[in-house]
């Protein structure tokens, strides 16, 4: 009799043990995106500066690079400086930046930014997070870079690295960013 229950605990137990071993050998932060290779979201967002709307498709034969944070956000801090460095660097180039301000208010993003140092690039105001969801956001940070035809070129969640916008942006442009 009691084999008998610990042969039926084996057989509903070992299923159960490969499915848990399974899942820890995936990476959770691994979403595949669909929006690799398809048309960007469009979008018209006011500047943070409230000055200007900014339209996503006035930017059509440059490379557009957004990068979803907020205030709250600890990842967003270890990348902002390599952020501004990336868009100081093809400054004059046929690339633009965009922050777009995520789940936050104008207030903390523009306390924010003072207490980083700055931004060389300008900030928008997705209050309503509508710009956000046409991008299938996850969380922040997020980056997205966006080829000189509107269609993503690249996804990229969490903190992102000059290395690795260089390695997505030079391609694009059809060279080096000293060149």
């Amino acid at each position: 009799m009691n084999w008998r229950k610990a042969s039926l605990g084996v057989a509903f137990g070992l299923p159960v043990i490969a499915l848990l071993a399974y899942g820890l050998t995936r990476d959770a932060t691994a979403i595949p995106s669909p929006l690799p290779g398809r048309p960007a979201p469009e979008f018209e967002l006011a500047s943070m500066n409230g000055a200007d709307t900014v339209r996503l498709s006035d930017h059509r034969g440059k490379v557009v690079v957004i990068n979803f944070w907020g205030s709250w956000c600890y990842g967003c801090r270890i990348e902002h400086r390599d952020l501004s460095d990336a868009a100081d660097l093809y400054a004059g180039r046929n690339v633009q930046f965009y922050g777009l301000l995520f789940r936050d208010t104008p207030e903390n993003g523009k306390r924010f930014i003072a207490e980083m140092g700055g931004q060389s690039y300008p900030s928008l105001l997705d209050l309503r997070s509508r710009t956000a969801i046409a991008y299938g956001l996850t969380g922040a940070p997020e980056t997205f870079v966006i080829a000189q035809d509107g269609r993503v070129a690249y996804k990229h969640i969490g903190p992102i690295q000059l290395h690795q916008l260089t390695a997505v942006i030079d391609p694009l442009l059809g060279g080096g960013a000293g060149e």
